[in-house]
């Protein structure tokens, strides 16, 4: 039976051939011709069989559901057939597979700790970050600058595009470069100007404190966008500082408030007339890797603790301390945005605040919206292949 080698959109390099593979009771020994050997159990690789019986070719998505094959199936037979690894199960089933995603998937030691040093990993920055810029008509139009910029977002979580008109709602076409946009209980597209019936403090003149936008919710939305139609008013420049970096420093620093804020939960509340959010999270999130993930925080939103009596001065400690280091100059990069550019960052990483500004000095417009960190990660993955 003819079977596909790969069930994917994806394709996958040949890093190294097969150069031998030997039957075990349990398992299949595949030598590879860089010298590195991989184990790979049956269950494995009866698990990933990629072929029409298994996957549907569609879809690309499994159909097979382990539980229906036997525990103990073995393989009868095992060969290399035109650099494929070809499987003959006990039960007549066959499975073959193409090195190269064989490869990418080998779960021994050496490819495992080789995958997780080739993964993307956020590049720290501090004040004197050189900010990637990137022109709104070459994204509009160039595939390859619409991936640099994605990539530049997903590694330092801030960048800025210049160029974009300023008519209202402008803002809508470069973030659908990237997918949907998410709406909130402010809109598709939300106004940040100072109005007399603010239902947020984004929307007075006061300045606004390093925070991220809607700790509120379960999942905080991943990309803010933040375009400026008219800026004539006095102060009002925007400040950011890279959470991730402020909470490696802290790692460093002071363990035991980083492990606090890891591990104790602070309540977000946002509410007004008409909506009433809330959430209990930690401030700061790890990965099941152990990585810092997230950054939840917004001053003005938040409740008033609940700790354990013994916990509440280590609360307290932390989170001053936490504050503290958003306020020093080492972590600060303070930028003024004109008519026609954009701030588009991570909003789950990058804390952004606002200098106060004189409404009566001149007119200050921007529009905002909201993307998943989701839909930027599958956007990259779709345009590199």
């Amino acid at each position: 039976m003819n079977t596909a080698a790969v069930a994917d959109f994806r394709t996958y390099p040949l890093i190294s051939a097969l150069a031998s593979v030997e039957l075990l009771p349990d398992q299949l020994r595949v030598q590879w011709a860089d010298g590195r050997a991989s184990p790979f159990h049956h269950q494995w690789l009866r698990d990933n069989c990629p072929c029409p019986l298994c996957v549907y070719n569609v879809t690309r998505e499994q159909v097979l559901e382990i539980v229906d094959v036997d525990e103990d199936l073995t393989a009868l037979s095992v060969h290399i057939d035109q650099g494929c690894l070809c499987v003959e199960w006990h039960g007549g089933h066959s499975s073959r597979f193409d090195p190269g995603w064989l490869r990418a998937h080998a779960y021994d030691d050496e490819s495992r700790a080789e995958r997780r040093d080739a993964k993307a990993k956020p590049k720290l920055w501090d004040s004197r970050f050189e900010l990637p810029v990137f022109d709104y008509a070459a994204l509009m139009e160039d595939p390859n600058t619409l991936l640099q910029w994605l990539l530049a977002l997903r590694d330092s979580g801030l960048t800025q595009v210049s160029g974009v008109p300023t008519e209202p709602g402008s803002l809508a076409l470069i973030a659908k470069r990237i997918s949907f946009i998410r709406e909130s209980n402010f809109g598709v597209l939300f106004n940040v100007q100072s109005k007399a019936d603010a239902d947020s403090n984004a929307y007075t003149a006061f300045n606004l404190p390093l925070h991220s936008d809607l700790p509120t919710r379960e999942l905080q939305p991943g990309l803010q966008f933040l375009h400026c139609l008219v800026n004539d008013a006095d102060g009002g420049e925007s400040i950011f500082v890279d959470g991730f970096a402020i909470a490696h420093a802290l790692r460093d620093e002071n363990p035991e408030a980083f492990r606090v804020l890891c591990e104790i939960p602070v309540e977000f509340r946002n509410k007004d007339r008409h909506s009433d959010y809330r959430r209990l999270a930690p401030i700061i999130a790890l990965d099941a890797l152990g990585e810092v993930a997230e950054i939840r925080m917004a001053n003005f939103l938040r409740g008033p603790f609940e700790a354990s009596v013994e916990q509440m001065p280590l609360l307290y400690h932390a989170y001053r301390r936490f504050i503290a280091m958003t306020r020093e100059d080492r972590f600060r990069l303070v930028k003024r945005l004109n008519p026609g550019e954009l701030w588009c960052f991570d909003n789950r990483r990058t804390l952004h605040a606002r200098h106060a500004f004189d409404p009566a000095s001149g007119a200050r417009h921007f529009q905002g919206c909201y993307i998943d960190r989701d839909e930027l990660l599958s956007r990259i993955l779709v345009l590199q292949r």
